[in-house]
């Protein structure tokens, strides 16, 4: 569970209560993480494990002398003495002296494609555990990432709730998403796949944010996120986390774990979501929230070989039915022109796997594939799509006195097909690739990354995406980071962009679009202080840029009856700042605090614009505080978003043309009385924000959502009438925040090991 490490912030909170009888308790904490299933020992013969927030407790005890020992794998072995006296409160902050243990410091792999304590990265790595998500409870790892810095889970639509994520301002095509490092979350996956991923199945969540094209691909250019799954032979023997709330959600996590000899082990993760009470507080007729019925069943087998040699294999299968429109819509009116609705259906299976080779070389295959079914309609307009994506990577890793190297080659298989006039045939498509990197270390405070990839795409021909990374430590808890890179996208209209299919715009591609390619860099800062009494502050900053050539933006603003597509004449930048800082303090305090500056443009004939839906900052917070001996712990998280431009339908639209700032915060209470039980419960979006308030309607033309009444002018635009005095037509992507207001929640879990 943790990788070997240099320097160990230990953390024993220890409290004793009552007369005859007592209590010892007490959590263990690395840095600003819970470390979870940790094995404590009392008097070498009572054992237990932390649990989900770091916390351990032995009832019962008499007074004496107690000798409490922590052996877990990745330590040295550690020791320390309590005496527990009667009719006394005894608190005990314990700091392990550097030289005579390890950090236990986060094992990351997403930068480098190799596990590597974070602070030796040579690429800047945010990790994100479980811990994180629960401060939070989401039926969803999309929804969950609403409360990572520079990170801004994007809904698209109003009737069916498509979503995408932006890092740094980008737009969602611009992020690619992995799971266990196989890239196949992408094309119609990133429309509605995102929604299906539990959390039932997470072990952590890694973010880059800058250039990864070098080592995962051409789709990696703002950023990625590698969500990495638990390892069956770690993981609880059974955990259940279920909830709902007043809104009429329900979800529930299933987890379970067997061993079916000592060297097979299999995890099976079951999540289940469903959402059946149509709710419309703006009052617009139409649903303000999709509803869906969804069922994910994830299953992993881990396998113990000789010289500890990797090999796993996993597969999940998702499937979904969500639909939106008006209130009075059900499945009797699908496609049809009475009522209008956007019904979807989605079918989805994935198999990927880990093998590393026999051999004294570090040789390793990774694979996936991945099959997605989408049978949908927008109205009266169907879409039938169907995306079939293998991959298959090899890898060799390999050190020579102060070169780790790693090289592999890759190919990937692509099947795209639909019945959209842009498809007249299936799209088939073999993309080879090779790659390679090298990381120099000159001695312990410089180190420097070089690395390079090439990718053949038939329709574009030859792929270089070179990459540069330079790692300054001037000492053991101050890291300086400069990444450089080059990106490459193929833009897929009708999988990417939901406005194309919803609405009454057309869409008009004026030229054969060309690839867009970007060149960015970024300067990252992260610095640590440790304090005698056990505090710790983490402060990590980032400047970057990204320019774009070729970019491709689509156009709503020339004709509002028009999505247009064509390639930039000019260019596009992504210029920002970002600044987090977490606070961990003995008394059980911890907090954290994230915001992002960016300045989004583009630039075409010289004229200088900011795309629709790019705020100029962001922030993010969470406060927790535990109050171990009354078994409750308490989270205050929010976020806040800065003005954005909107897509307005013509000049007498009378929407906002720009969002106002925004907010939505939120409060929990953990209660962790009952053994290896949490109750949690609590109210989100307090402030009751929606984005209805301050704007007379959301959809346009929500009572005529079929245009039956629409008139045009004799050149082809909305003719302003009694009727329609805005000369508006029907168009659901007036969209910048969700339209859940204010609600409770509760919700339990159990875990047992």
């Amino acid at each position: 569970m943790f990788k070997k490490i240099i320097q160990t912030l230990l953390i024993l909170t220890f409290i004793v209560n009552g007369q005859a009888q007592h209590t010892l308790s007490g959590k263990v904490v690395s840095d600003s993480i819970d470390l979870i299933d940790v094995e404590i020992k009392l008097n070498h013969k009572q054992k237990q494990l932390t649990d989900k927030q770091g916390f351990f407790r032995f009832e019962n005890l008499q007074k004496g002398n107690y000798l409490v020992t922590i052996e877990e794998r990745g330590f040295k072995k550690y020791q320390q003495s309590i005496h527990l006296e009667s009719d006394k409160e005894l608190t005990i902050v314990l700091i392990v002296d550097d030289s005579k243990t390890k950090i236990m410091d986060e094992v990351v792999v997403t930068g480098t494609q190799k596990p590597v304590s974070r602070l030796e990265s040579a690429v800047p790595v945010e990790v994100f555990k479980p811990s994180f998500f629960k401060k939070n409870p989401t039926s969803n790892i999309f929804e969950g990432l609403q409360n990572v810095n520079g990170v801004r889970p994007q809904l698209n639509c109003n009737v069916c709730n498509t979503g995408d994520i932006h890092i740094n301002g980008l737009e969602g095509p611009y992020t690619m998403v992995l799971i266990d490092g196989m890239p196949i979350v992408s094309g119609l996956s990133t429309v509605y796949g995102l929604s299906g991923i539990p959390n039932s199945l997470l072990d952590r969540v890694e973010v880059v944010k800058g250039p990864a094209s070098s080592l995962y691909g051409s789709e990696a250019v703002g950023g990625l996120i590698n969500i990495i799954t638990k390892n069956a032979r770690n993981a609880p023997t059974l955990s259940v986390d279920g909830f709902s709330n007043s809104w009429g959600e329900a979800n529930l996590d299933i987890g379970f774990k067997s061993n079916l000899n000592s060297k097979i082990a299999v995890l099976t993760g079951i999540n289940y979501f469903n959402y059946s009470n149509p709710i419309d507080n703006n009052n617009d007729n139409f649903t303000d929230v999709t509803l869906q019925d969804r069922v994910s069943v994830f299953q992993k087998w881990s396998f113990s070989r000789k010289n500890n040699k990797l090999l796993s294999l996993a597969g999940r299968y998702f499937y979904e039915d969500r639909w939106g429109g008006e209130m009075q819509w059900d499945k009797s009116y699908r496609g049809g022109d009475k009522v209008y609705g956007e019904s979807i259906y989605t079918n989805r299976y994935e198999v990927l796997g880990l093998y590393e080779l026999p051999t004294i070389e570090k040789l390793k295959l990774n694979f996936s594939y991945t099959s997605h079914n989408q049978n949908s309609v927008y109205g009266i307009t169907p879409y039938l799509a169907k995306q079939n994506i293998g991959f298959a990577q090899f890898t060799w890793d390999k050190k020579i006195n102060k070169h780790n190297a790693l090289m592999g080659v890759a190919g990937r298989y692509q099947y795209y097909d639909d019945n959209t006039p842009a498809t007249a045939k299936a799209d088939k498509n073999w993309i080879p690739s090779i790659f390679a990197q090298d990381e120099i270390s000159f001695n312990e405070h410089h180190n420097v990354l070089l690395g390079i990839r090439y990718d053949y795409n038939k329709n574009h021909g030859n792929i270089f995406t070179p990459r540069l990374a330079y790692k300054w430590k001037p000492e053991k808890n101050t890291v300086f980071r400069f990444n450089a890179g080059t990106g490459f996208r193929v833009v897929n209209l009708f999988t990417e962009e939901h406005a194309s299919l919803t609405g009454s715009r057309e869409v008009v591609v004026l030229e054969n679009l060309k690839p867009e390619q970007s060149y960015n860099a970024n300067l990252n800062m992260l610095k640590k202080w440790y304090f005698n009494n056990g505090g710790l502050i983490i402060l990590e900053n980032s400047v970057w840029y990204t320019y774009f050539t070729n970019s491709i933006i689509p156009d709503y603003e020339t004709d509002a009856d028009k999505i247009i597509y064509k390639n930039l004449n000019g260019f596009a930048q992504s210029i920002g700042f970002s600044s987090n800082v977490d606070l961990i303090l003995s008394n059980g305090l911890k907090a954290s605090l994230g915001v992002t500056f960016m300045d989004v443009s583009k630039t075409e004939n010289g004229i200088k614009s900011q795309p629709l839906l790019t705020e100029k900052f962001s922030g993010t917070w969470s406060v927790s505080y535990a109050i171990p001996k009354w078994f409750v712990s308490f989270d205050y998280t929010g976020n806040v978003y800065g003005s954005m431009k909107l897509p307005l339908l013509g000049d007498l639209d009378p929407r906002r043309p720009y969002s106002p700032i925004y907010s939505i915060q939120n409060i929990q209470c953990t209660i962790s009385k009952i053994k290896n039980c949490e109750i949690y419960l609590g109210i989100k979006n307090i402030l009751d924000w929606t984005p209805n308030k301050g704007n007379p309607f959301l959809i346009a033309r929500a009572n005529d959502p079929f245009d039956n009444n629409v008139q045009y002018n004799p050149d082809g635009s909305v003719m302003s009438t009694p009727d329609n005095p805005y000369a508006l037509t029907f168009d659901p992507t007036y969209m910048y925040g969700p339209n859940q207001g204010i609600r409770s929640f509760l919700g339990i879990r159990y875990f047992l090991n």
